[in-house]
């Protein structure tokens, strides 16, 4: 996951200031020399780095810091802050036009970045937001790139307009835009065509089209995993076409993050969204706060807090809380809470944005392995109905017979029980933190 070493050193580091009484300017040095290095090792920009440390410095080692009651939280807030800082403050939404009037999107990039996947991404969340946007696709010259958009169109309930691939890119995006006319779009959304690299002929079809078409809105889709030559990118297509936004995808990879922490910094464009997964829903608002909150591994609650209330039957949600107080919590319920937690992201992820989790995350991890689900649900279907709802019946002949059915070994119902014990426990601990839908900001409820 995206930032997971760089949170870990940064939590260590803070760990050895919150155990100091009293700070000393030496003290804060050493603690941002290690602050440094960690972000150095997640890939961000030197550049980037020396300022934010020399940032961060001046205020820290200030007297209200260095006499207050408790200056080592104080570092923190102040790494915080310049964090927020770096990222862009304040959120960015895409800017739309009023009411009927067509908002035009270019989406441009990298082949190989994701662009036609967040293009649609894009569009579904335009859609649930009362918009009616056409996908138009520009992208002419990599194979079944046509193809693709149409299928993912389909997956969002958005219709895609098409002039095969032997029309010209602005011709395509022209008539997308008069098509939208005709037929009540007030969004099109272009999906241009990508190249291995960014090349003279790239960069001259998107001004041709931007010059042919009133274009509103021009985000750049670039690869988090890419590091240093994301924010590369970023910098180069803004100085020749322009950009307003940029979207990050991959930021649940195997990547150290820097692009995130550099691409304000650096193009001076805010980052718009960040993907957090290959389906078409996993596309997450960009929050500058509570991307440095899960840095700091201080969590984010309120995108845990939204992501519960879109995905979750409050219905089921109410009953299995009935159920746990009293107890009564079985395999069934564990499967359906399971069915819940997947559309959240899985139990890592939610996990992960619950302030002090990030050190506990492997022991979790460890005793919940979510690649092996499909195996449990095969397990569970093999109980009889008394044995998932009363899960204390279950005996060793009754386990024989289970992993028989299932086609598993029996060491594997022993573990699936004793992994049940466990994420009951956990669940027991989670009800005081939930609330209703129309409940109280700042209340959630979860599917346990």
């Amino acid at each position: 996951m995206a930032f997971e070493s760089l949170s870990d050193k940064l939590q260590n580091v803070f760990k050895s200031l919150r155990s100091k009484g009293r700070l000393t300017e030496a003290d804060v040095k050493t603690a941002l020399r290690e602050v440094k290095l960690a972000l150095l090792e997640a890939d961000v920009s030197f550049k980037v780095v020396r300022q934010f440390i020399k940032s961060v410095q001046e205020r820290a080692v200030g007297q209200d810091v260095m006499n207050g009651l408790n200056p080592g939280q104080m570092v923190i807030k102040i790494v915080n802050e310049e964090l927020v800082s770096l990222m862009g403050s304040e959120t960015t939404e895409i800017a739309l036009r009023p009411g009927s009037e067509i908002t035009v999107i270019m989406m441009a990039g990298l082949q190989g970045a994701g662009k036609t996947t967040t293009t649609a991404k894009i569009a579904g969340k335009l859609k649930s937001k009362g918009r009616k946007p056409l996908l138009a696709a520009c992208d002419v010259y990599r194979p079944a790139a046509i193809k693709q958009l149409q299928i993912n169109g389909e997956k969002q309930g958005v219709e895609v307009f098409s002039m095969g691939d032997k029309q010209n890119p602005v011709d395509i995006a022209k008539g997308a835009v008069e098509y939208a006319k005709s037929h009540g779009f007030n969004v099109v959304i272009l999906d241009t065509a990508g190249r291995l690299h960014v090349d003279e002929d790239m960069m001259q079809e998107l001004q041709n089209i931007k010059t042919a078409l009133d274009v509103d809105q021009t985000l750049l889709v670039v690869d988090a995993m890419t590091g240093q030559d994301a924010v590369n990118v970023s910098d180069m297509f803004n100085q020749k076409i322009g950009i307003d936004g940029v979207i990050l995808t991959k930021l649940d990879g195997d990547t150290r993050g820097g692009a995130a922490l550099s691409i304000k910094a650096t193009c001076g464009k805010p980052i718009l969204f960040v993907g957090m997964g290959e389906k078409l829903s996993d596309l997450e608002q960009f929050y500058p706060d509570r991307m440095a909150s899960r840095i700091l591994g201080m969590g984010d609650v309120m995108s845990l807090i939204e992501k519960a209330q879109a995905n979750i039957d409050e219905e089921k949600a109410r009953d299995m809380e009935q159920k746990l107080k009293k107890a009564q919590f079985g395999f069934d319920d564990y499967l359906e809470s399971m069915s819940q937690v997947k559309k959240m992201g899985g139990i890592s992820s939610i996990l992960s944005m619950m302030p002090g989790m990030g050190n506990k995350m492997p022991d979790i991890e460890s005793a919940i392995d979510e690649k092996k689900m499909g195996r449990i649900e095969a397990i569970i279907l093999s109980m009889t109905p008394q044995e998932r709802s009363n899960p204390d019946v279950l005996n060793p002949s009754r386990k024989k017979r289970i992993a028989k059915g299932a086609g598993v070994d029996i060491s594997e119902v022993n573990r699936l029980v004793k992994q049940f014990e466990q994420m009951r426990k956990m669940m027991k601990q989670l009800p005081g933190m939930m609330g209703g839908k129309g409940g109280k900001r700042g209340k959630f409820r979860l599917p346990f």
